[in-house]
């Protein structure tokens, strides 16, 4: 087959949306799968100076909508620290699950549980309910969930077939998400005529909180199990957030992907992680790694995420999901999550998105990968701007338009 490569920037594209939040009107569902399409909201709403902070409140609004915020602006001004936002959270899910609001319920939990550390007793009875909740809210049967077999691990494997599909889309999160709370994603996808099979692997979800199993950079292994237990041979693969990085990893090695999208684009998490760092916090954290000062090194940053929740938060994650004791070993397993050494193998159709304003990945992270893709059939990228709404991590604050150029991308590319 000739080769051919396209990309294709759109910065600020034709469609721009009001600022009051409107769902995406869904089409009926058919009974297989997900059985209720719950709207996405489309809104960004600048709602806390702390960026990450706001991006969270944000995050959930795509699901929550008028109705979830108006619970949460009445105690913006209390998520003055940690504590309070982890305390209130809870609250106002426990007051939403008695008026029945079980949705909303479930988003202040997440909010709650999000900012949770390992060691917190609240964190997995609260990721139990939250999930079953998200489970119940949108509808999905039993018989949609499955466990395929990985290296001794149980993957979870949520199957959502559509009638007389376009295609089949593999989908998997990346550093903090769980697969539940994608489930609205995953109805609006199936909505436009495509199969879902959407799972956790190790480091993920389930399976680093029940079987303690932590991520690997070798993602096209339980991709190919998950190909051969539901025995797919064309499929589009897409990444959310650090699965950006590992959706690239698994096309370089996997033929029966063929179109890969990076949601978002991730080609190096050590350098976001890095991003974080305060002024010349980077450079002296590359150098003590560079010359083994590991204890040197984790002394600092233990001295440093006393003073920060976000650096703590961050760390204490980094380590759970890399399965590391020390954040010297969280940042040498960071360092392994890049595209560097396999996107020369990838030679399918490539989908990047990007964020204008992403506050976790780099902007110019979305060049390195284009250039990096030079044997790639195509790339296409987008960059989604403020005027959209979708200018942040994974377009939060307009997810209906970064699914749209998902679903027309594939059908173009098929």
């Amino acid at each position: 087959m000739r080769r051919r490569k396209f990309i294709a920037l759109s910065v600020g594209a034709a469609v721009s949306w009001p600022l009051a939040a409107r769902a995406q009107a869904p089409a009926p569902l058919p009974q297989v799968g997900v059985a209720t399409a719950m709207p996405l909201y489309v809104g960004w709403y600048d709602l806390l100076p702390d960026v990450s902070l706001n991006f969270q409140l944000n995050r959930w609004a795509c699901y929550g909508g008028p109705d979830w915020l108006a619970d949460v602006r009445p105690v913006l001004g209390s998520l003055n620290t940690y504590d309070s936002w982890r305390d209130t959270f809870v609250q106002l899910g426990e007051t939403a699950f008695v008026k029945g609001r079980k949705l909303h319920a479930a988003l202040h939990f997440r909010c709650a549980e999000f900012f949770m550390l390992e060691s917190d007793p609240r964190k997995e009875p609260l990721r139990k309910r939250l999930t079953d909740l998200f489970i119940e809210t949108s509808a999905v049967p039993p018989s949609a969930r499955s466990e395929v077999a990985f290296d001794g691990l149980r993957l979870p494997a949520w199957s959502f077939p559509a009638p007389r599909p376009s295609g089949t889309m593999v989908i998997f999160g990346g550093f903090d998400s769980y697969i539940e709370e994608f489930f609205p994603i995953f109805a609006t996808i199936q909505q436009k005529g495509f199969s879902v099979i959407a799972f956790e692997g190790p480091g993920q979800g389930a399976v680093i909180e029940e079987q303690k199993a932590p991520m690997i950079p070798e993602w096209h292994r339980p991709v190919a199990a998950m190909l051969d237990a539901f025995n797919l041979n064309d499929v589009t693969l897409i990444g959310i957030s650090l699965g950006g990085c590992l959706a690239i990893r698994t096309a370089a090695h996997e033929p029966r992907v063929r179109r890969v999208v990076a949601f978002d684009v991730l080609s190096d998490f050590f350098e976001c992680m890095m991003k974080a760092a305060p002024g010349a916090g980077a450079s002296i954290i590359h150098g003590l790694l560079a010359t083994g000062a590991d204890v040197i090194l984790d002394r600092l940053i233990g001295r440093f995420s006393r003073g920060n929740p976000v650096a703590e938060w961050g760390i204490a994650q980094a380590c759970h999901v890399f399965g590391s004791k020390r954040p010297s070993q969280a940042f040498r397993a960071a360092q392994t999550y890049h595209t560097r050494d396999v996107s020369s193998n990838v030679r399918q159709d490539a989908l990047l998105l990007a964020g204008s304003q992403d506050h976790y990945v780099p902007l110019p992270q979305l060049w390195d990968q284009m250039h990096l893709l030079s044997n790639a059939r195509s790339v296409t990228a987008r960059v989604f701007s403020r005027e959209e709404q979708a200018q942040a991590h994974c377009q939060v604050g307009n997810m209906p338009l970064a699914i749209d150029t998902i679903c027309d991308w594939a059908r173009r590319t098929s």
